[in-house]
């Protein structure tokens, strides 16, 4: 179930300030009852400052009212308690510094194994720009000598799921090599037909 956000410090408030029962406290605050307990006994949480759940807006007050009648009754926590989850944004992916020297051996990997990448998605997958990727692709590159091909996902710099999403909108409406394979055999082998 889920918590108000600083569970202890709201139980401490809700100890102090309502006349919920331990149960009450405990469920909302995600506690167990006999550490709702112990906060009453003044064993835990002892220099805590107490927090207002109805001031930080994750309960109201006639809620806390109606469940103060019925001791059977839950306190719920308001919908627009919770933090809105976090969207990653479009901008610049930031590499940490330990992991910008591994971005070569990445992109060199993706060149080989995945050829039908374009540099913009090997930039937007890696991080890193088009003269980086040109200079991994001829070999000018400063550090070409210690290059070596690694996954990028083994090396944090993407997820699995973007490289598959990259190399599906790559392949999407180009035929595979084996088609191509077939094409040729087939073209040959009706060569063949009208020769004979």
């Amino acid at each position: 179930m889920r918590a108000p956000l600083m569970p202890k410090a709201t139980a401490v408030w809700l100890v102090e300030n309502t006349a919920l029962t331990f149960e009450q406290i405990a469920d909302f605050c995600g506690l167990h009852p006999l550490e709702v307990q112990a906060i009453a006994d003044g064993e835990v949480a002892t220099q805590m400052m107490g927090l207002d759940p109805v001031a930080n807006g994750q309960t109201t007050t006639a809620e806390l009212e109606r469940c103060a009648t019925d001791p059977e009754a839950r306190i719920k926590l308001l919908e627009t308690a919770i933090p809105p989850q976090y969207q990653r944004h479009k901008g610049p992916r930031y590499t940490p510094i330990a992991k910008r020297q591994d971005k070569p051996d990445a992109i060199f990997y993706l060149l080989r194994n995945h050829p039908e990448l374009s540099d913009a998605q090997i930039c937007k997958l890696v991080g890193t720009t088009k003269p980086t990727i040109n200079a991994v692709r001829d070999r000018t590159h400063w550090n070409s000598v210690n290059i070596k091909p690694r996954h990028p996902v083994g090396l944090e710099l993407c997820t699995l799921e973007e490289l598959d999403q990259a190399v599906t909108k790559a392949t999407r409406g180009k035929k595979s090599l084996a088609d191509i394979e077939a094409e040729i055999a087939a073209r040959e082998a009706e060569a063949e037909n009208v020769e004979a």
